[in-house]
């Protein structure tokens, strides 16, 4: 019998793992109900004890600290959008699609037009060769220094953590979201403008009924507190220590879904408010999971298991990494450019 090459006798192991991921995609509409009613229904009252606080002129500073927390819910709310744009949370389509709008209105994110740059950024995460779309603005250390000087600027405003997880959110969520992008066909612009006006009208019942003033105090701290929290999500997702990223030619999925993607290994508490979204390789590994099956499978299946997970403390340090260094499969900060032998070669100032 002749021998089996260890090439594929991986490729059979992988094969076989991968296989068992199926079971874990298989929707739960008694999780995802559950889900909806632990989430909105707190929301919802959160909602209003902030309305009557403001009605009744208690220090706005209790109703700013209580926007935190219905920020932590509304980050919860996007993750049923991001299920329902895989169409993942429920097992209809037309649930999914339904649901992806009204969560889309509430984050102020068009469901199809993001659905369709989320899905491209699936199919490219890791490329270095297919950036720009779905993804954190990331430039190699070649790319940045043989930029011209104001494209320099441009990258090093984008990537200070003032703006990318202050300003960039607001912007991201309030104004980017209220056009269509430049890829979309008919059916996402529609949805673009369909998430426009739903919004338009929840403001104006909120300003004929309890009055504009206290519905702007409310949600735009949640919008910016929200935003801030999922921007910062996104970015350690697939900016950490060790992340991969790697040519067209070179480019494995394998490698871009376990090894380009974390495991953000969040306190429990805080992993609830995400939906488990820090068990990012997974997801990107097998899409189609919903966000409560993540844990179940991570716990079940050896192969996905991190050893040394990406924790609180550890992310915080994400911040500074800046620049891929093709030379050294890295990441690398703007200080450490400073030294790097190509600054030298190519003669930047």
């Amino acid at each position: 019998m002749p021998e089996v090459s260890a090439a594929a006798a991986t490729a059979a192991s992988d094969a076989d793992w991968l296989k068992s991921l199926a079971a874990y995609r298989q929707p739960s509409l008694a999780k995802a109900v559950w889900q909806l009613v632990n989430t909105f229904v707190p929301y919802l009252a959160l909602w209003v004890v902030m309305v009557r606080l403001e009605q009744l002129d208690y220090s706005y500073w209790i109703t700013l600290a209580l926007t935190a927390v219905g920020a932590a819910l509304l980050a919860r709310v996007f993750i049923f959008f991001h299920d329902c744009c895989h169409g993942s949370f429920f097992a209809s389509t037309r649930a999914n699609r339904i649901l992806g709008f009204v969560t889309g209105v509430l984050t102020f994110t068009p469901y199809g037009d993001w659905q369709q740059s989320h899905i491209r950024h699936h199919s490219t995460a890791g490329g270095l060769d297919n950036r720009g779309v779905g993804d954190v603005w990331t430039l190699t250390v070649e790319e940045y220094l043989s930029a011209s000087k104001r494209k320099r600027l441009a990258y090093r405003l984008y990537r200070n953590p003032f703006v990318l997880f202050g300003l960039g959110p607001a912007f991201l969520f309030l104004i980017w979201g209220r056009f269509p992008s430049k890829r979309a066909r008919r059916r996402e612009r529609r949805y673009v403008h369909a998430t426009n006006l739903a919004i338009l009208a929840i403001a104006v019942t909120a300003w004929l009924t309890f009055g504009l003033k206290t519905y702007l105090l409310i949600q735009a701290p949640i919008m910016l507190f929200a935003g801030a929290a999922g921007v910062w999500l996104f970015y350690v997702q697939h900016q950490f220590d060790g992340v991969y990223w790697a040519r067209q030619d070179d480019w494995d999925p394998m490698k871009a879904a376990l090894d380009g993607s974390s495991y953000y290994k969040l306190p429990k508490v805080l992993q609830w408010f995400t939906g488990n979204i820090g068990l990012h390789h997974i997801h990107h590994l097998q899409p189609g999971i919903p966000n409560y099956n993540l844990q179940r499978c991570y716990n079940n299946v050896k192969e996905v298991q991190i050893e040394k997970p990406l924790t609180l403390f550890k992310s915080l340090r994400t911040m500074w990494f800046n620049l891929w260094d093709e030379q050294e499969q890295k990441l690398i900060s703007f200080w450490a450019l400073r030294s790097h032998p190509l600054r030298a070669s190519l003669r930047v100032g």
